[in-house]
């Protein structure tokens, strides 16, 4: 049966349940999103009454910050209602998903009603993160149970990538296989199959992790701050560390999930480790729950300063002010670049954080052998779910690859820790790690036959580091890489992936050696950011020893590799995801096409740092601007809305408001829902477009300006924001600039000009702001603190 997904209903309003909603409106599909009739309104025949729970909630959660829409726009696609009065509308709904509370009893009440108004063949899934999902199966028609199944989605669903898919002995596997794979390629992703075991994965592994280090905190006399500190980053886990996380998440649920798997895994060898600690129940008995109360484990307060946050005392049970612990390990580790060199440095630490990493290790790497093959029979799906869910860097059979599996063993061993059996017999049978590359592919350790299997559907993922033999040149910040098929791949890594001198040498490099070896050329990183933009500090160095010469050669640079980029011979296709600012962007401005991650927060973002951009971006949308003007526009209202986006330095949110800004092209770009498929989604355009007949553009010199007449008004426009202290005199400065060039100049009437007089003007105007005192020291802001300086 070929399904396909049109309609989605989502049955319960709740803090998941309407940002599922939104999640699915996102990605283009219709929403019937019902709750309860709101209390009071039983006896109401207005829908507006009858509905205002599931209103409000909505309504809640699209104002949440971050958005769970991709665009506003996506919001028309959500209809609501109550279960009373729209239950029956489901018949008309491809998949409906349940997302009520966690009561077994309501959920089965709710599927009696839900058998009624199902026509056969729609899937049913429950979005349950505890209850085992043949027990909400029981009692339902034969068809229900064929399509029914658990599909846990993390919360926010937008962000977090894990979507857990939970079938049971009755679930067709060609519902299971289409959940898999719709998930992965519409929802974006990272879709994992788990046995109906408690806390499924994700959770199982993600609570035991935290419970495990609660206790070893307890051994070692280690405080909450210090915990932070060696848990975060530094080991490849988010910002949020350990304790944030369990604020972020509610203490409470963490203390469920870690008394539902005490009471229901009986056979746990590792049982005594989700006991709640002593000084846990007394913060869960004070209501002291994290974010949802108010405090946790941290306490946001007003101070003279603003607001502090304090840190909980674990022995007085009292708040007090936050303290930067100092560890020898850290300080070794924390400039090495390489998680996985970090991890070895960490791991034989001789300090007291030497000694957590040793037991926080060992502790983990015993846990997770033996829930093989209890929990999943394939060991990369706890890494999978582990990396989607909390946001792990590299999943734990990788950390234990990267520490040397057999090294470890005979090290846990020592330390009173063992292996499962299955761990023992892969080093007997010769086999040293989980995990292997082969031609490319990624190879996972098969428990059940002994030996090596490529991972299912690696094939639609271009990894980066997978491709490491295949480098055709490098220097130090970026390499080229031949991807197959005739097509070349161009990466660089430098900090947040900024683009400096050596990475616009190597850029020209690889359009050079493309354009002879190569049908075209896909651009794109690895790591969490395409691009934070261009080098800064380089700038701000030139700028600084007044070295304008050099400044002006630097900046011809940028623009003249970014013209490479439009002007190529072959094809040039740009695949962004995260952070795709300044420079990165106006890299993306010129590419023949963008395959952009869902996920990319694109802008040009100069104005923060006192700057225009200078890279090309000013001269693309002065020339966007022109190509979309119609001669009865109102105002010139298309230029004034290019001028605001740069003037306003602002971002978009994703990939789809990227297209409102005007920086994707309608019926040109694309948007990959799943970040981990856009590289080779870019290697199919190259190859489409060289296919096609790829022809070189032909450089514009028919861009029309407007010149003094629309530069006045933008003038108006801007000392209005100045006068009403929207703007500083600085600010006001740099719009101006950005105003001039993107009119064409000075002009006394409508011009048409040439794409290279309107880059000679950015340039000038670059150049010009490269010199003010108050650039410097909104450039010199961000270097210090990351954030720019309001002058």
């Amino acid at each position: 049966m070929k399904r396909s997904i049109k309609k989605v209903a989502v049955l319960g309003s709740g803090v998941m349940g309407s940002r599922i909603a939104c999640h699915f409106a996102g990605t283009g599909v219709s929403v019937l999103l019902l709750d309860i009739v709101a209390k009071g309104a039983e006896e109401s025949t207005k829908p507006a009454e009858r509905n205002k729970l599931v209103n409000d909630a909505l309504q809640a959660a699209v104002k949440s910050n971050p958005s769970p829409l991709f665009t506003k726009a996506a919001l028309k696609r959500i209809t609501t209602g109550n279960f009373e009065d729209n239950l029956k509308d489901i018949n008309s709904c491809d998949w409906v998903i349940e997302v009520v509370i966690e009561r077994l009893d309501i959920k089965q009440q709710l599927y009696e009603k839900v058998e009624k108004f199902r026509k056969p063949g729609t899937l049913i899934s429950s979005n349950t993160s505890g209850i085992p999902i043949h027990l909400m199966a029981e009692g339902r028609s034969e068809d229900f149970k064929k399509h029914f199944c658990g599909t846990h989605f993390f919360n926010p669903p937008r962000y977090l990538r894990l979507l857990e898919i939970i079938p049971t002995p009755h679930t067709d596997p060609e519902v299971v296989d289409f959940l898999l794979h719709y998930g992965d390629l519409y929802l974006g992703k990272t879709t994992v199959l788990c046995k109906d075991t408690p806390a499924f994965i994700a959770n199982r592994i993600g609570v035991f992790s935290i419970m495990s280090i609660f206790h070893i905190m307890d051994k070692l006399s280690l405080s909450i701050d210090e915990i932070e500190a060696l848990t975060g980053p530094v080991i490849g886990r988010p910002k949020s560390a350990t304790f944030r996380t369990a604020d972020v998440v509610g203490i409470d649920t963490l203390v469920k999930v870690a008394k539902g798997v005490s009471d229901n895994c009986p056979d746990d060898e590792a049982k005594a480790i989700f006991q709640i600690p002593s000084w846990l129940e007394t913060i869960v008995s004070n209501n002291w729950l994290g974010d949802k109360t108010g405090q946790g484990f941290f306490k946001k307060v007003k101070s003279d300063s603003g607001k502090e946050i304090l840190t909980l005392n674990l022995q007085s049970m009292e708040y007090g002010a936050r303290n930067k612990p100092k560890f020898a390990a850290l300080e070794t580790a924390r400039p090495v670049e390489d998680l996985k060199q970090r991890l070895k440095i960490l791991q034989a630490a001789t300090d007291k954080a030497g000694d957590f990493y040793r037991a926080f290790h060992y502790s983990l790497f015993s846990y997770i052998s033996y829930r093989i093959p209890e929990i999943s029979n394939e060991l990369y799906r706890v890494d999978d779910a582990m990396m989607a869910g909390f946001g792990w860097e590299i999943g734990a059979f990788e950390s234990w690859d990267t520490l040397g599996v057999e090294k470890t063993v005979a090290a846990m061993k020592a330390a009173g820790y063992s292996v499962a059996p299955w761990v023992e017999q892969m080093l007997a049978n010769g086999a040293a790690s989980f995990y292997k590359i082969e031609q490319g592919r990624r190879m996972f350790y098969d428990v059940a036959s002994g030996g090596y299997l490529p991972i299912p559907g690696g094939e639609a993922f271009m990894v980066l580091k997978n491709h490491a033999d295949k480098t055709i040149w490098k220097n130090s910040a970026c390499r080229l890489y031949d991807t197959g098929d005739g097509v070349a791949g161009f990466e660089w890594s430098s900090k947040m992936n900024s683009i400096g001198g050596e990475v616009l040498e190597g850029l020209n490099k690889a359009i050079g050696i493309a354009e002879e070896s190569f049908k075209g050329l896909v651009i794109a990183n690895d790591g969490p950011n395409f691009s934070a933009g261009a080098n800064v500090g380089m700038i701000f160095m030139l700028a600084i020893e007044q070295e304008y010469d050099e400044l002006d050669m630097a900046i011809r640079m940028f623009q003249n590799s970014m013209m490479r980029v439009r002007y190529s011979s072959v094809p040039v296709v740009i695949a962004p995801h995260g952070l795709t600012l300044g420079g990165g962007c106006e890299m993306n401005l010129h590419a023949d096409k963008i395959c952009a991650a869902a996920e990319t927060y694109i802008g040009l973002v100069e104005l923060g740092v006192g700057l225009i951009p200078g890279g090309g971006g000013t001269k693309e949308f002065a020339l966007r601007a022109a190509d979309e003007m119609h001669e009865d526009e109102p105002e010139t209202i298309t230029l004034k809305n290019r001028f605001l986006s740069i003037a306003t330095a602002k971002v978009a949110t994703s990939a789809h408001e990227a297209f409102e800004m005007g920086i994707m092209r309608k019926g040109h770009d694309e948007i990959v829902m799943n970040a981990g498929r856009r590289i080779l989604e870019a290697k199919k355009s190259v190859i489409e477009l060289y296919d096609q007949g790829y022809v070189t553009p032909v450089q514009r010199k028919d861009v029309k300006v407007l010149g003094r007449s629309v530069l006045g008004a933008l003038y108006a426009g801007i000392n209005g924001m100045w006068r009403g202290n929207y703007a500083t005199d600085h600010d006001a400065l740099v719009a101006r600039k950005l105003a001039y060039v993107m009119c064409g100049g000075d002009l006394s009437d409508q011009t048409l000009v040439s794409e290279q007089y309107l880059l000679d003007l950015e340039r000038e105007a670059f150049l010009s702001l490269c010199g003010e005192r108050k650039t410097l020291e909104r450039i010199q802001g961000v270097l210090k603190t990351g954030k720019p300086v309001r002058n």
